[in-house]
């Protein structure tokens, strides 16, 4: 059936459209654009922003769930691009085979690939399993040159499945020889794909790091010309944002393909075994082990003693790690800086949902009371709405550029995603309708599975995901964003 949306401001950077008019969506694409337009379906959308669902490159749900509560958020798209995961083809076939709210999509790992050849790891495309081996140290090494051209191979196969570029946790292995992202740069170079990185130590926090993790990534784009995508620059640079974005704007203005993303939260979350949440390497981020907080429980960690024995029994326990405090003022000035930044992304890094029952997905909605994780699966999109156009720092063309056109761009080199990120004719018909006087995000670090508000109607490829503030629970319209096999 055909929908109208009528008389709302329909808001399209990515067709240089701002005014109020219809929308026609049919067949799952967006049909028309312009007055009077007629259809099966008319919903009255007047003193409503109508605009392209949000595209998420960096979200790790992985469940109905979590796509739910990114729903609520205004995302339509639901992309896990940093980690990845492997096989990419049980990843595709495991979300398609459970139903997904959201349109969803995978990179091939880096990770995965490397521990299979340096530690004999069989990855299950699962992000428990993927959490899991953070911690172990046998990944973690520099590759001989028989084993980098292994996990490069295997790297290439997955492309040729149909990952969405590679996604790089150099964050996790930053002792690793710089050589090797170089070679993953080239790789990436000679495939047309892109990566995403989680960059390696800054110099200030270790000058003993083999290279500066955000200078790397802007080297590698100039020697191989891959377009090196920087994740969630604002956990990683910390209180070095200032330099880390002069570094990156640098490269940009070079003419090197470099991207950049954020969220709105001065805490990250991530398996408590990873190499930079050590005992000893915690002061260089200015970190105690009671900076940790066990997602699961609300646990914070006592001391050294329990930190290290998490670490050794539950390498996969998920933490809050607090590294900004948003009450302070500086501290949050910073996390403005990431999201001011020229062509910054909008970016999740959006988190399991972990129940008290050990389940890590339910079908019932509202979810079941005790739910937890990082409040970004829940708040990221609307929180940035309320600090940057409430603030009148971008207006919502500016905000749809970030949270939805820019981040389909990055993936220019997928047909498919061609059609996401705008409300051109034939695009897909993934529209979210916004009541800009209530969004906001409700999701705390002590309830953070509260959703966001403001979201009137949400469809995804024409189909209600939302209608009328309320989730439609028959819902699963998404489908695969997959690059073309080669």
């Amino acid at each position: 059936m055909s929908v109208v949306l009528r008389g709302g401001r329909v808001v399209d950077p990515g067709n240089d459209r701002d005014e109020v008019t219809d929308l026609l969506v049919e067949g799952g694409r967006v049909a028309a654009v312009g007055p009077d337009l007629a259809g099966d379906t008319v919903l009255d959308v007047s003193g409503l922003v109508v605009g392209p669902g949000f595209v998420d490159l960096h979200s790790h749900v992985h469940t109905v769930a979590g796509q739910r509560l990114q729903a609520f958020d205004g995302v339509t798209t639901a992309l896990d691009l940093e980690a990845g995961l492997m096989p990419v083809g049980k990843a595709y076939a495991d979300a398609a085979a459970e139903g997904r709210p959201l349109n969803f999509g995978f990179s091939a790992s880096w990770g995965g690939a490397r521990s299979k050849v340096l530690a004999g790891i069989d990855e299950e495309a699962s992000i428990v399993k993927g959490l899991s081996i953070l911690g172990n140290e046998d990944w973690q090494r520099t590759s001989t040159p028989a084993e980098l051209d292994a996990w490069l191979a295997l790297l290439r196969d997955e492309l040729a499945d149909g990952a969405l570029g590679i996604g790089v946790l150099m964050g996790y292995a930053p002792r690793t020889d710089p050589r090797e992202l170089l070679a993953v740069g080239r790789l990436a170079a000679e495939a047309g794909v892109a990566t995403y990185t989680h960059v390696r130590e800054l110099v200030e926090a270790d000058p003993t790091t083999p290279v500066d993790g955000s200078l790397e990534i802007t080297q590698v784009a100039a020697e191989t010309g891959a377009h090196m995508h920087h994740c969630h620059v604002n956990s990683t640079s910390r209180r070095h944002v200032e330099r880390v974005l002069q570094t990156l704007a640098a490269a940009q203005a070079e003419g090197s393909r470099v991207t950049v993303e954020a969220y709105p939260y001065g805490a990250g979350s991530t398996g408590i075994g990873a190499f930079f949440l050590a005992p000893e390497r915690l002061p260089a981020w200015g970190l105690t082990p009671r900076s940790l907080v066990v997602v699961a429980t609300g646990e914070r960690i006592a001391d050294e003693h329990r930190l290290r024995q998490l670490r050794a029994e539950e390498p996969g326990t998920s933490v809050i790690v607090e590294l900004l405090d948003e009450q302070v003022e500086a501290d949050a000035l910073l996390l403005r800086r990431s999201l001011e930044f020229p062509g910054a992304i909008v970016a999740s890094d959006a988190m399991p949902v972990f129940f008290p029952d050990g389940a890590m997905d339910s079908r019932q909605w509202p979810l079941p009371p005790g739910g937890s994780t990082h409040p970004r699966t829940a708040g990221t999109y609307a929180k940035s709405l309320r600090l940057m156009v409430g603030s009148g720092t971008w207006d919502w063309s500016e905000a749809f550029r970030r949270c939805s056109w820019l981040p389909a761009q990055v993936l220019s080199f997928v047909p498919d995603a061609r059609r996401k990120g705008h409300l051109g004719v034939g695009a897909d018909a993934d529209v979210v309708v916004l009541d800009p006087a209530a969004v906001t995000d409700h999701a705390t670090y002590t309830d953070p599975t509260r959703p966001s508000s403001g979201v009137r109607h949400l469809l995804v490829l024409g189909e209600a995901v939302i209608r009328d503030g309320a989730l439609v629970p028959d819902a699963y319209p998404g489908r695969p964003l997959r690059a073309a096999p080669r």
